[in-house]
């Protein structure tokens, strides 16, 4: 059956009902979040936690989602769309399962698969149970990620409304094509089947949950939930000043053509409690995978940023329910063939420092109208690498990593160190993880030291130093950015420090080789080292407000020299004593507010 109908509610439902079943949905997307990483072979999901998971209703609105990478969740109802266009049968069964990942049908980016399974309820579909995670290898032109391709079609394996069960039934002859066309085959299907049997759950819950409650009371507490969390949205947009807000920044390349540079221009609109976020005048869709789908991708990062802006839960004195309706105020324009809403063919699988940037760039917009809630230039990147190679066997092993940026300065504290940011939300990789099951050995991880963070009363936050070797011939590829455009500063603090990425062998002391920030397909040889710097952030407000013992405290901490504790701060510390000459900071800095 494909009824996609309901009776309408018809009832309000109470407060203590509503909270009770608000909880429920918030119970059932973290279960299905946590049976997903913890079934997961592969470390990206396992570890990682490159994942999310979700209910929505039979017209894709989001009900509840899990607080993992919000990339994930935000993007399922473009998934959901994608797939009503190009479903199987082109009708929804009982215990159907659908996998998607098609960029031009609703998709994030081809490696996140999107695993579906409809509920139904008393013989009529009501909802869906749903969830997305990142996977290690779906067959693409290189192993792991891609950067430096032609089109969509060299991404890999690509599905739209595909079937995985039809009733029930496993599709066998599209199980087979998918483990015969990944380097990392076992990791790939076992990580599919943890998908499945997180969704069945999710599926299975929702339904007990309509047993319970009745389904008008469920779907009447859902649409109250989804519309007071557009109320509150509203409301917080509605507190910005109406106007055209802009900023703009520059991306270092598109993989391929290193000497053009690449625009990103955002300018905000605020009209009353309605926001557009218009990404006119960004750079043209690129000939490379440096693109972002639209629907997927581009859109999501809207919803992520003005959510962090306006509803963060750690500084908010009430908490709004992650749904649909915090989407609704907010509209994203991108003209068609630009970066941010490529024309098919065109390749889109390495989107996401681009949707970072976008954010960053939002939050810079708005700093004049909201200082109090915005930060200084964060990292605003994301490197990813892939480092794969081939055993003894034959097989394929492939790892995948997300290593750390940093934030910047805050209103009201330092960025926060080495840690992802704006829209990514995973956990860094165990070590030792690493060393069990690739032959690979971490040399170096630890918080940046070359270069200082940028300077202000609240500093921005430092990079992570990630230098990892690979023990047999292998090959790289590697996304990231930021390494021509430093983090900014604002309200008088300093830009934070670009990020650099090299490539070192112990057998060749004193070679290095500079990397740019992202590459394709580099083969390497045993014992070769790459050595990821992320950038450090900016800082907020003026260096000279910063109390001369929290200099004295970074000093002492090796965040930065003593002698950038003069020059940028004004203060002089004595490092044998591990004290601050009071005096000579106080005439230094005298001087220094006399110059600016």
């Amino acid at each position: 059956m494909n009824q996609m109908t309901r009776p309408a509610p018809a009832t309000t439902v109470d407060p203590i009902t509503l909270q009770v079943i608000r909880g429920s949905f918030e119970t059932i997307a973290e279960e299905m979040g946590h049976v997903l990483y913890r079934m997961s072979f592969s470390s990206i999901i396992r570890e990682s936690q490159d994942l999310g998971a979700g209910l929505f209703d039979a017209h894709f609105n989001t009900l509840c989602e899990s607080e993992s990478t919000p990339m994930h969740i935000g993007s399922i109802p473009g998934y959901l769309r994608g797939i009503a266009e190009t479903l199987e049968d082109d009708e929804w069964y009982e215990d159907d399962v659908v996998v998607h990942n098609h960029p031009y049908h609703g998709a994030s980016h081809t490696p996140d698969l999107a695993i579906v399974v409809p509920v139904f309820f008393q013989g009529r579909l009501v909802g869906f149970a749903g969830n997305t995670a990142h996977h290690v290898d779906i067959g693409a032109a290189t192993p792991g990620l891609i950067i430096d391709v032609p089109d969509v079609f060299a991404e890999g394996m690509l599905f739209a409304g595909t079937k995985l069960y039809r009733k029930g039934q496993p599709n066998n002859a599209m199980w087979n094509y998918i483990r015969r066309n990944s380097r990392a085959a076992q990791q790939l299907v076992a990580d599919i089947e943890a998908q499945v049997a997180s969704a069945r759950l999710g599926a299975k819950r929702f339904v007990e949950l309509l047993e319970k409650y009745g389904e008008d009371i469920v779907f009447a507490a859902a649409n109250q939930l989804m519309d007071y969390s557009e109320r509150m949205t509203r409301q917080r947009i509605s507190e910005i000043p109406d106007g055209d807000y802009t900023a703009e920044g520059w991306l270092d390349d598109d993989g391929r053509n290193r000497d053009k540079r690449l625009k990103v221009k955002v300018t905000v609109r605020v009209r009353g409690d309605e926001v557009e976020v218009d990404l006119t005048g960004s750079a043209d869709q690129t000939p490379t995978a440096y693109n972002v789908p639209f629907e997927g991708s581009t859109k999501v990062a809207a919803y992520a940023g003005f959510r962090k802006l306006l509803l963060d839960s750690a500084v908010s004195d009430i908490r709004v329910p992650s749904n649909e309706g915090s989407f609704r105020p907010i509209k994203v324009t991108a003209p068609l063939g630009s970066i941010f809403n490529p024309k098919a063919p065109a390749s889109a699988e390495a989107r996401f420092t681009q949707c970072n940037r976008m954010i960053d760039l939002i939050i810079r917009a708005l700093a004049p109208v909201m200082p109090e809630q915005v930060i200084a230039g964060s990292s605003a990147s994301i490197s990813f690498a892939a480092y794969s190679g081939v055993r003894p066997s034959g097989d394929y092993w492939v790892f995948l990593e997300v290593n750390e940026g940093a934030y910047g300065g805050r209103p009201r504290s330092d960025g926060p160190d080495s840690i992802d940011n704006l829209m990514a939300n995973t956990r860094n990789n165990p070590l030792e993880d690493l060393a069990m099951h690739i032959p690979m050995i971490c040399d170096r991880y630890e918080l940046r030291d070359d270069v200082p963070p940028g300077a202000g009363e609240f500093r921005g936050g430092i990079g992570v130093v990630k230098a990892q070797r690979v023990l047999t011939p292998a090959f790289i590829t590697h996304e990231s950015e930021r390494h021509t455009e430093a983090p900014w500063g604002i309200f008088g603090g300093s830009d934070g420090a670009v990020g650099k990425c090299t490539l070192t062998n112990p057998g060749h002391p004193g070679e290095e080789k500079e990397m740019y920030s992202k590459f394709s397909g580099l083969a390497v040889d045993a014992d070769d080292v790459m050595t990821y710097y992320s950038p450090n952030g900016g800082g907020y407000g003026d260096p000279l407000n910063r109390p001369a013992l929290k200099v004295l405290e970074d000093v002492l901490d090796g965040y930065y020299s003593a002698q950038h504790a003069k020059e940028a701060y004004g203060v002089v510390v004595d490092l044998e004593a591990e004290t601050v000459d009071m005096a000579a900071t106080e005439k230094r800095r005298h001087a220094m507010r006399q110059i600016s």
